[in-house]
């Protein structure tokens, strides 16, 4: 009897070659197929691959006939799978035919071991695909910035946190995060049932954590000082314009370079003296704070100690959580996370490591910006991604919306964290602006579930399917409970 089709298929011999020894090719049958997109290969009896490329291939010809004599020459063929993929082990050798199996957990595991981690392992989860392992970010990764996105509903607010808590207790890295959802407000608190292994270490850790947020009182009020802000930032608050402007903006200047008077007084008392002065372009700038409501804003600090242009100074607190979410006008949100990050641009020279981390990053640092603070904020951002990191400001930046993101600070990235992305157009601009993951391991974001991702960069060995574990802090801005589906009773 001449052996079927699926026989032929089934026969395929699984092997893998490669010119250089770092990436290979191979082929096997598409039968009990078990590897994957992302998986692990045992190549040959020395090596460990990564899969970055599978898809199916058919095999046709005349060669094919005699194995299957009731069909024509031009009707046979056999599908098989081929893919790709590169060689985690160093100093591999080039190689053909030779076999390829799906790695054993233990092979993987031998090589999460020997990975060369610079800092202290941060463990947030385990593999996806390899589910009894642990899986641990290299803390040192983060001195190089960071792309954190996913889509709503994906868990990336959950993930995030399990990143920052094990900074905290696992590093000694300063963080500053700029919160426009209220997030992270809790990130200090221990949640129930947290993990005693860690409970009382994380207290530990969490005690040099300050919140700051709008109507609270004393240190923990979000404030700005108007009079610290520079003439940019002031001129950008005031929406004045250099040439448009100019004896407005002149007598601004003026102000500053004689030193504005009773530099305690809220911005309604300035208005005030402003109003009252002899010069004509010095009472426009009163009339104008006037105008737009400046004066009317909570966040103006009047003579208060502690503004958010002293927290993040040398010497402020190990994690400093700006509470944008309290505020209640974009504007407010706007000049506060300008100046947290002009503040952190203009202390530079400290050259302290800063991990500044901008959640929703889509509206304080946006492509296209649409006022002059949040402009002048992206700006800071952009030129903090393009220059920062020589000075040890590293930036984690957040988002749903990876289209709506200053482009110059998504670019800058070299870590990726990638979570449920359903938008083509938005996984289509990732992997234009981040080549740290092959465009596969990518494309698999479509199919997350919540809590799964894709982790590449200098933060990991390699590309790497990751599902995020239980915080041990309390969520912030949990999702409202859908108790209201319950079933109807009879």
């Amino acid at each position: 009897m001449s052996p079927s089709r699926a026989d032929i298929e089934a026969s395929v011999e699984a092997t893998a070659s490669s010119l250089d020894g770092r990436r290979f090719v191979f082929q096997r049958s598409a039968h009990d197929l078990d590897i994957e997109v992302g998986g692990y290969g045992t190549i040959g009896d020395r090596y460990l691959g990564q899969v970055y490329e599978l898809g199916y291939a058919w095999i046709e010809g005349a060669e094919l006939t005699a194995a299957l004599p009731d069909a024509g020459a031009t009707d046979v063929r056999i599908a098989v799978v081929r893919g790709s993929g590169v060689v985690l082990d160093a100093q591999p050798m080039p190689f053909h035919d030779v076999s390829i199996t799906r790695a054993t957990t233990s092979a993987v595991e031998r090589h999460l071991a020997q990975r060369d981690a610079n800092g202290a392992g941060l463990d947030v989860g385990v593999m996806l695909l390899e589910e009894e392992l642990r899986i641990s970010l290299d803390a040192s990764g983060f001195d190089r910035h960071t792309f954190f996105c996913g889509q709503s509903g994906s868990g990336k607010t959950y993930a995030l946190g399990t990143v920052l808590e094990r900074l905290i207790l696992d590093t000694d890295l300063r963080i500053v995060v700029l919160d426009p959802n209220s997030d992270f407000v809790r990130l200090g608190e221990v949640r129930d049932g947290a993990d005693p292994a860690v409970e009382d270490r994380y207290r530990k850790a969490a005690e040099g954590l300050v919140v700051r947020k709008s109507g609270a009182t004393g240190s923990d009020r979000l404030h700005v000082r108007f009079t610290d802000c520079d003439a940019e930032e002031q001129a950008a608050v005031l929406r004045l314009d250099p040439i448009a402007d100019r004896e407005e903006y002149g007598a601004l200047v003026d102000l500053l370079d004689g030193g504005i008077e009773s530099a305690s007084a809220g911005v309604g008392e300035l208005a005030s003296r402003l109003l009252d002065a002899p010069d004509p372009a010095t009472r426009g700038l009163g009339a104008r704070i006037r105008n737009l409501g400046l004066h009317r804003w909570p966040i103006w600090s009047g003579g208060d100690t502690g503004s958010v242009q002293d927290l993040v100074q040398t010497g402020g607190p190990r994690v400093a959580i700006v509470d944008l979410g309290s505020l209640q006008t974009p504007g407010e949100k706007a000049i506060a996370a300008e100046c947290v990050l002009a503040a952190l641009w203009r202390r530079r020279s400290t050259r302290e490591p800063i991990l500044i981390v901008i959640d929703e990053a889509h509206n304080v640092c946006p492509r296209e910006p649409g006022d002059p603070v949040t402009a002048l904020a992206s700006a800071h951002a952009a030129r903090i991604a393009a220059e920062g990191r020589k000075f040890g400001l590293y930036l984690l930046v957040s988002t749903q919306r990876p289209q709506r993101v200053n482009e110059l600070v998504v670019s800058q990235c070299d870590n990726l964290v990638l979570m449920r992305m359903i938008s083509a157009s938005d996984l289509a601009h990732v992997r234009e602006l981040l080549a740290v993951a092959p465009a596969a391991l990518v494309e698999r974001a479509a199919t997350f579930r919540g809590g799964e991702s894709l982790v590449a960069g200098k933060i990991a060995s390699h590309p790497t399917f990751v599902r995020f574990g239980p915080r041990v802090s309390e969520e912030g801005g949990a999702d409202v409970p859908t108790s209201w589906a319950r079933p109807a009773r009879a």
